[in-house]
């Protein structure tokens, strides 16, 4: 085997160690039991094809202990799911090189195969609870979205004054998240849904936080000048940064379209900003509003 192939093979080499740490370390975080065996079963894969580079290059090789710091403290705000999908899919790149080595290492194609169908299994394995509200946080996220961007960009045209924006819209969004929360209580306990509050919880508080950022240019942004259409474009640049990193976490977690899901509540968050801005216009030409 020449040099090239031999760097190539310790690199496999400690991406597997590093996964065996990584997936060790995550098992160890978990409280509950199942998703702890999941976990250590990954780790245990990890290392069997560490061994098996191991044997082709003959070295002892090292984690990266940066990466598996990162990746534990990912799992811990982000959650254990997002983690191990996100890892995942860096893995399914790797897999793809094993094939190109299998006429210099047999079986490493299908070891690249073998790695890529059962960890996609015991990723698919992993139980979070914390995902099973995600309709409730998409609920209060998504009508925050539409209806704060329209709000504030129609307030923006017709009070022309950053603080009178933010209050407007604070109390707005206040007021919209306890209606949003009420709502999917009720609808929750329609269906008979034993977790009616923490759904409830989880559509308030999404819905709160982002009406939160979304305000804050217009108290953060010197208001003199131009400074009120500033702070709307920073206020829709931070609505589409939520909507994308939303977006990924999903795509992520749960395996579906990234694109079709920004795309669809970017243009429906957009276009309301932009219908309810000529609302403003309108509203403070016709009432000859002056402040």
């Amino acid at each position: 085997m020449d040099e090239d192939y031999l760097k190539k093979v310790i690199k496999f080499q400690k991406d597997e160690m590093t996964g065996y740490v990584i997936y060790g370390k995550l098992a160890g975080l978990i409280k509950d039991p199942h998703n702890s065996e999941v976990l250590r079963e990954m780790s245990a894969t990890e290392m069997r094809h560490y061994q098996f580079w191991k044997k082709i290059s003959n070295v002892e090789v090292k984690p990266n202990y940066l990466k598996a710091f990162f990746s534990a403290l990912m799992a811990r705000v982000l959650g254990i799911t997002f983690t191990i999908k996100l890892l995942e899919k860096n893995e399914a790149a790797g897999s793809a090189e094993y094939a190109v080595f299998d006429s210099v290492v047999p079986g490493a194609a299908q070891l690249g195969k073998d790695e890529e169908e059962h960890e996609n299994s015991l990723a698919g394995m992993i139980k979070e609870d914390f995902l099973s509200y995600m309709g409730s946080i998409v609920l209060g996220l998504n009508d925050a979205l539409v209806e704060l961007t329209g709000t504030l960009a129609g307030l923006t045209f017709a009070l022309q004054t950053g603080k009178l924006v933010a209050i407007s819209g604070l109390v707005t969004g206040i007021a919209a998240s306890f209606s949003m929360a009420a709502s999917e209580y009720l609808s929750a306990r329609a269906e008979n849904n034993p977790k009616a509050i923490r759904s409830a919880l989880y559509t308030g508080l999404a819905y709160i936080i982002t009406v939160i950022l979304l305000i804050l240019p217009y108290l953060l942004i010197p208001q003199h000048d131009t400074g009120i259409y500033v702070s709307l474009g920073a206020t829709l640049l931070i609505a589409v940064l939520i909507i994308f990193g939303f977006n990924f976490y999903i795509s992520v977690a749960k395996d579906l379209s990234f694109k079709r899901r920004f795309l669809e509540m970017f243009l429906i968050s957009m276009g309301v900003a932009i219908c309810s801005f000529g609302v403003g216009l309108l509203v403070r030409t016709a009432f000859g509003v002056e402040l």
